[in-house]
């Protein structure tokens, strides 16, 4: 855009232009003007449903529209979501709920009727697919979406194609969306997060770094509470410390890690927006030919199905949240365990020592002529397997993990043998 060229903008509740320096839109007076120098330019999204399962429970019931409302379990459960009433108390997901009713005590409980929000959520999935076919779902209620090329197919730009969008989804599903907006993934997803609820915030390609600069480290995708501690302890607090480090010397400190932390600390993020199925999960499962009992037969196998749901993870560039077990008896009954991990997963050491868990509580003398592993809860693979300061080891397992993964690319899954997988001979078709 030239110097002195007025700064586009567009009104986010009448749609119109705005240019120039004006603090209300022209045309219907509004403040909720978006303007920045590169709006019309960008065409990369993240959008994300604002405190989804309370905005939902609040349109269904406009009693509770001006009240605190909490999502989730009982007295001993944890909360889903919480609206933004109630965060004002320092509700928020994953707390117990004891302790949010000590903070927020005339909140609205509501058990989860997950059944509604995956319906409201295939709604807004069917508008987003509306805009173009370039959309990757990451849960229930966010999406990143590419909108390249669409222009001429909408009769106008990227921004005012979402603001658009923002707006119908309000007036046909009656739930808001906060809109990022930028020219990669990550800053999207940070740009969607900057003004909840009903937000509409824009990251450009010249003001990245800067933009980057003061942030905590803690805004970098897969940065959780122990790995910033780690950062942390090595005296590196801000992204703009990152920024002025080698990427030799990020890798040979943090590995794998390291690399995204000198790439995303510059807002260089590569990844494309992926479109994908329906899929719920990422499994393996192999029938023996011989009924087995023992976990000393049980456990090659199971690793070895590991590696495979691993494997696939790694090649789609994604991760999941939820390990289930699967066994069938020797009389064909049906056995599905699973645990919810912390964070997201594609390691394999740590999908076989979740199943190797869930497997130890099934060994009773039973005889199993079918044994399975996988993955749910699918994200992408950016928030995946962040530093555990409670397992030390972790790392240096996943980085292992790592060299053989490039060994295996090279020569093939049979150049290395972990010791768990050896003498898996007694299973059939996987």
């Amino acid at each position: 855009m030239a110097a002195n060229a007025p700064m586009p903008g567009i009104c986010r509740d009448c749609l119109k232009s705005a240019r120039g320096a004006v603090r209300r839109c022209p045309a219907c007076g509004s403040p909720r003007l978006s303007r920045h120098p590169e709006l019309n330019g960008l065409s990369l999204a993240h959008i994300d449903c604002d405190a989804f399962y309370a905005s939902v429970e609040k349109r269904d019931n406009p009693a509770i529209r001006d009240r605190p409302v909490i999502v989730g379990g009982g007295k001993r459960g944890v909360v889903s979501t919480a609206c933004y009433i109630a965060r004002i108390h320092g509700v928020r997901s994953a707390m117990p709920m004891f302790k949010a009713l000590e903070l927020c005590p005339e909140a609205v409980i509501i058990k989860p009727d997950m059944e509604k929000y995956v319906q409201v959520g295939r709604q807004v999935r069917s508008m987003m697919e509306a805009l173009t076919p370039m959309v990757e779902p990451l849960s229930i209620d966010e999406a990143f979406l590419d909108l390249a090329g669409t222009e001429k197919l909408h009769g106008a730009p990227a921004a005012t194609v979402l603001a658009r969008f923002a707006r119908q989804v309000e007036d046909e599903i009656g739930i808001s969306v906060s809109v990022g907006l930028s020219y990669c993934k990550f800053l999207a997803k940070v740009a969607s997060d900057m003004n909840k609820p009903r937000g509409f915030s824009v990251i450009g390609r010249e003001e990245a770094v800067k933009f980057l600069e003061a942030k905590p480290v803690s805004l970098i995708w897969g940065v959780g509470k122990a790995f910033a501690a780690t950062l942390a302890k090595d005296g590196i607090k801000s992204i703009g410390q990152l920024q002025h480090m080698e990427r030799t010397d990020l890798m040979r400190r943090y590995g794998s890690m390291g690399d995204r932390l000198y790439h995303l600390s510059r807002g260089l993020d590569e990844r494309g927006v992926k479109p994908r199925s329906e899929a719920k999960s990422v499994s393996s499962e192999t029938t023996f030919n011989t009924d087995l009992s023992r976990m000393d037969e049980l456990v090659p196998v199971l690793r070895a199905l590991s590696e495979r749901v691993s494997a696939r993870l790694k090649k789609s560039d994604i991760a999941g949240r939820t390990v289930t077990l699967k066994l069938k008896t020797a009389d064909f009954r049906l056995r599905t365990r699973n645990r919810q991990l912390g964070d997201p997963t594609r390691l394999a050491d740590r999908i076989f020592h979740t199943g190797l868990d869930l497997l130890q509580r099934e060994i009773d003398g039973t005889r199993f002529r079918l044994l399975g592993i996988g993955v749910s809860d699918l994200t992408d693979a950016a928030r995946a397997d962040p530093p555990d300061l409670v397992d030390r080891l972790s790392h240096k397992r996943a980085l292992a993990e790592g060299a053989i993964d490039s060994l295996r690319e090279k020569f093939g899954r049979q150049a290395v043998e972990t010791g768990y997988t050896f003498g898996k001979g007694k299973a059939g078709g996987g």
